[in-house]
């Protein structure tokens, strides 16, 4: 199994180093590779699931997984992507969201000592003593070249603290521990941490000789070009406490038409023939795309029951608007939904129902609908009409005539 072209073909490989070594050592047989996780909160969310579907993806190809979580930079603070200073957690904070993160990731990987561990980064950054790290360690690094990453030149503008300098450095060693302790070769990451892994890999290629790799990850943007997994009332968590498993179905149901099929091969092991039959539905159909898209999403984080129940209630959703008790808006399939909200007097105007749409306020059968120009043959499915919800307390029968 060429399990990095499987990755690179399904959209998890931003940036490599010495991808055709890489391939070929992960061709040849079994490969130890980490992912950290620090404990900024109790829980992952969408967009850490990305790096845990990597995990699983080369895990499932007979390669060792390390997960880290790491209380030891937690304590520091990871200053990528961050244009001010982390809140400085609590030891107490950190050792709560540590086990929280620990009983996640053990609901995804294989963690058993053998193909997979779990280890803690504060288990070996707690205990090293401030000169020798310095003499043995710190030697290695250019403060010059520390400053020109991306990371360091934008923090550089507002104030980086000597505290944070040391994130890279700590990330660096953690991936020289690993290599030692237990052969790790490939450090994975978000794109935001390609100037940290590089960090690492050279520490080790200096300290051992030994020449590792590193692979990052895209960070996510949707096709309106906010950040994935990002709503308005916050970020998408795998908790069930904090974001339900129909909050999380509803989230998947609702992404934009446009990141439909790239969302199914990042976020589903579903093969590659499913995998392009669903990418090809297009219009009305697009909904079989995304219903598949959020029960291998939530299943994968809470199970078939969770998916289950997930469904039942988002059909009693759309349901709960019986259509005897609905006014009815009638159209041509090929008139567009704001035409027919004006000219039915749904609502006063077509900039209106546009501005309802790009707010989000409004859903077909529970979907939310993001195309300002789409007609009602693309969203009426069947003879019977659907359900067209207007903001959040307003409903209505839309229904459509064909030629």
């Amino acid at each position: 199994m060429d399990v990095l072209g499987l990755l690179e073909r399904r959209g998890f490989v931003a940036q490599c180093t010495g991808s055709d070594a890489l391939r070929a050592e992960l061709n040849k047989g079994p490969v130890t590779f980490y992912i950290g996780f620090d404990p900024t909160a109790d829980s992952l969310h969408v967009g850490s699931l990305l790096q845990v579907m990597v995990m699983a993806w080369l895990q499932r190809a007979g390669h060792r997984a390390i997960a880290v979580v790491g209380s030891g930079t937690a304590a520091v603070g990871d200053p990528s992507g961050k244009t001010e200073m982390r809140p400085m957690l609590s030891t107490e904070d950190i050792a709560r969201h540590t086990a929280a993160l620990r009983n996640q990731l053990s609901r995804f990987l294989v963690l058993d000592g053998t193909r997979g561990l779990l280890l803690d980064n504060g288990d070996w950054l707690m205990t090293l003593q401030t000169i020798p790290f310095l003499r043995e360690v710190g030697r290695h690094f250019s403060v010059n070249r520390m400053l020109a990453a991306e990371a360091y030149k934008i923090r550089m503008e507002t104030g980086l603290s000597f505290l944070e300098l040391n994130y890279q450095v700590l990330q660096a060693y953690d991936f020289y521990e690993l290599h030692e302790r237990h052969g790790c070769r490939l450090q994975i990451g978000g794109n935001d941490q390609w100037g940290n892994i590089l960090a690492g890999t050279e520490l080790i290629r200096r300290m051992t000789g030994d020449d590792v790799f590193g692979m990052t990850t895209p960070l996510l943007t949707t096709a309106a070009g906010a950040k994935m997994g990002k709503t308005a009332s916050g970020a998408v968590w795998l908790d069930e406490a904090k974001t339900s498993p129909f909050e999380m179905y509803q989230y998947w149901l609702n992404v934009d038409d446009r990141d439909v099929g790239r969302l199914l091969a990042l976020y589903t092991f579903l093969d590659d023939a499913e995998l392009a039959r669903l990418s090809a539905l297009q219009g009305s159909e697009i909904r079989e795309a995304k219903r598949a898209l959020a029960r291998e999403a939530v299943g994968l984080a809470h199970g078939a029951e969770a998916v289950a129940k997930a469904e039942a209630a988002s059909h009693a959703m759309v349901a709960g608007a019986p259509s005897d008790d609905l006014e009815r808006v009638d159209g041509g399939a090929s008139e567009r939904l704001v035409d027919v909200l004006a000219a039915s007097g749904v609502l006063k105007s077509k900039g209106e129902a546009r501005r309802l749409i790009d707010g989000g306020g409004v859903r077909v059968d529970g979907e939310r609908v993001t195309d300002v120009d789409v007609t009602l043959g693309a969203l009426v499915r069947s003879d019977e009409g659907a359900v067209l919800r207007l903001g959040k307390a307003r409903a209505v029968r839309l229904t459509a005539t064909r030629s």
